[in-house]
């Protein structure tokens, strides 16, 4: 083919199959124009042999969700007000602060002007713009209505950026208490058990065993500790690397932390108010459901829903509801599978999920503030367990110098 250009391409074929590999085509549009009558739902498309070579040459690091919901806020608005792609880019591109987003930014205006789709110059950044993203600005480009998929993506991740605030503000108090009771411990550890222990010394005796096993620890401290962060940020990233390379060991870690007695049902919340959210914006962008169901998998955060959602996505592939394999799968609220059935039969399943979203995004509210309410009490005792028992390991030899005292009396 004279003036061919190689494109390496990742999509979903007509049975729902994730399927990748390369074509020749003179610009992204006929490639993705071939694929389509293949029966291919592209999800990306690069120039090259590598789909991730020129998003890893943009961006090596994610851009934080704030960063682009920020900035998808700002082009939805210019594009809704009838201005030109290349010109709401341009306008944008100089004034992102984060150097990594502003980079991809400008390279997707460089492929827009080769004459790019806007989907597919986003879709060379996976590091930047996440699947869910580039998923609906296809769609809202086959549709003609990509003013408003862009202001649905807008306002999906300011939901999610509202949704990691409240998480995180939950998790401040007990980080906080966390740190604070360890410094003090070191703090006692370092400075002030050595000065008692050679008080002790000086009286003679054999110390009690809770105060030298605290004496030991106090010795060896400056050693051990930075021995133990090590350790400790070596067996993170170790156990990261297995999660991500072992989906037997993701499932089952994620499965652990549904069951866990304070947490778990606020993971499970979260997880089910951005699965929903997900999928409701795709569904109203017109995403097709498989490709839709694909998609959401990837953002859910727990193998466990995700391998629902994989569930889900074969019923609907024979022409089964949704909500049949999630109610057999009883991994989700009931909640969750009656409103989802009610959308199906009077056809707002997209608008049901919005509304099962909102209701999730209240009660994830509810218990975050529960959360620190629980914790507080609970950090407190521990912190004046630690130190009350570290009190009790200096002054019980005390005992034993005042009856010496008594006894040279």
């Amino acid at each position: 083919m004279s003036g061919a250009t190689v494109f390496a391409y990742r999509g979903i074929d007509r049975t729902g199959k994730r399927v990748k590999g390369q074509l020749e085509a003179s610009t992204s549009v006929a490639a993705a124009q071939s694929l389509s009558q293949q029966g291919i739902v592209p999800t990306s498309l690069a120039q090259g042999s590598s789909v991730l070579r020129r998003g890893l040459a943009g961006a090596r690091t994610r851009v934080s969700t704030k960063d682009l919901a920020i900035f998808i806020r700002q082009f939805a608005a210019m594009v809704g007000s009838g201005l030109p792609l290349l010109r709401s880019l341009t306008a944008l591109e100089d004034k992102i602060d984060n150097a990594a987003l502003r980079k991809a930014v400008g390279l997707v205006r460089s492929d827009i002007e080769g004459g790019s789709l806007l989907s597919a110059a986003l879709a060379k950044h996976p590091f930047v713009f996440p699947e869910i993203m580039v998923a609906m600005v296809r769609a809202g480009e086959t549709g003609g209505s990509l003013d408003s998929a862009l202001d649905q993506i807008a306002t999906t991740l300011e939901k999610d950026v509202v949704l990691r605030g409240k998480i995180k503000s939950a998790l401040m108090y007990p980080a906080i208490v966390s740190v604070f009771a360890t410094l003090m411990a070191a703090g006692l550890l370092i400075f002030i058990v050595p000065i008692f222990v050679r008080m002790f010394a000086q009286f003679g005796g054999e110390l009690p065993l809770p105060t030298r096993i605290l004496a030991a620890v106090s010795r060896h401290m400056l050693w051990a500790a930075p021995l133990a962060v090590v350790l400790g940020m070596v067996a993170t990233t170790t156990a990261r690397k297995v999660l991500r390379e072992k989906p037997r060991a993701r499932l089952a870690f994620d499965r652990f932390k549904l069951r866990l007695p304070i947490f778990g049902s606020i993971i499970l919340k979260v997880a089910v108010s951005r699965f929903t959210r997900n999928l409701s914006a795709l569904l109203a962008a017109g995403v097709p459901a498989m490709t839709a169901l694909d998609v959401v998998a990837a953002t859910t955060g727990n193998a466990v829903i995700a391998g629902v959602l994989g569930e889900v996505r074969e019923a609907v592939r024979d022409g089964k509801p949704m909500s049949a394999p999630l109610r057999d799968s009883q991994v989700l609220p009931a909640m969750v599978t009656q409103m989802m059935q009610a959308g199906e039969e009077s056809g707002q399943i997209s608008q049901m999920l919005a509304k099962v979203a909102e209701s999730y995004d209240r009660e994830v509210d509810a218990a975050a503030e529960s959360l620190t309410a629980t914790i507080e009490p609970i950090m407190v005792v521990v912190m004046g367990s630690v130190v009350g028992l570290m009190v009790i390991c200096l002054y019980l030899p005390m005992f034993t110098i005042f009856q010496k005292i008594q006894g040279t009396d």
